[in-house]
């Protein structure tokens, strides 16, 4: 007859324990960090007349997402380097897409920017592309028409470009 009575008792607290701690939940390990990539920004004009712009646009992309705050991690250029040589891969600007993704994604990277320029005449256009590492899509594309050709505008646009990234 005890029993009964205990069960009836403890019954209500138990139901209301398991109620309370289901409706608590746990920090997700699975969640991603915000961790971006940037490679070398590609020449595609039909005349290389400006060399190493590609490395000087890289390099205020990548300094304009550490400023901008909107990820957790930039991954540094030399780290990229490092992951192609222990592969074996040789530079950076000769290796394709889909292996550029497979770095990523050794890097813990969750998002590269994959970019090109172009200058044609006293035209040049900037295009850069966000893709997400684990499936390949692009998430975002911008592209920029400088004023004019000169180094300054140039870093400019790639700066603004950065920015809507």
């Amino acid at each position: 007859m005890m029993r009964p009575l205990l069960f009836k008792f403890c019954m209500p607290f138990i139901i209301l324990a398991l109620l309370l701690n289901s409706c608590t939940s746990l920090p997700s390990t699975t969640e991603k960090r915000r961790t971006i990539a940037v490679w070398y920004i590609e020449d595609f004009s039909p005349k290389k007349a400006q060399p190493d712009m590609g490395e000087i646009l890289m390099v205020e992309i990548i300094e304009t997402l550490q400023k901008k705050g909107s990820y957790d991690e930039v991954i540094e250029r030399k780290r990229l380097d490092l992951m192609l040589e222990e592969l074996r891969l040789g530079s950076e600007k000769f290796v394709d897409e889909e292996t550029r993704l497979k770095v990523g994604r050794m890097l813990g990277a969750r998002y590269m920017v994959f970019g090109a320029y172009q200058v044609h005449g006293k035209i040049m256009r900037i295009d850069l592309r966000l893709v997400e590492v684990e499936t390949g899509s692009i998430r975002k594309g911008i592209s920029k028409i400088p004023s004019g050709t000169d180094l300054a505008a140039s870093i400019e646009a790639a700066r603004k470009a950065a920015e809507e990234l």
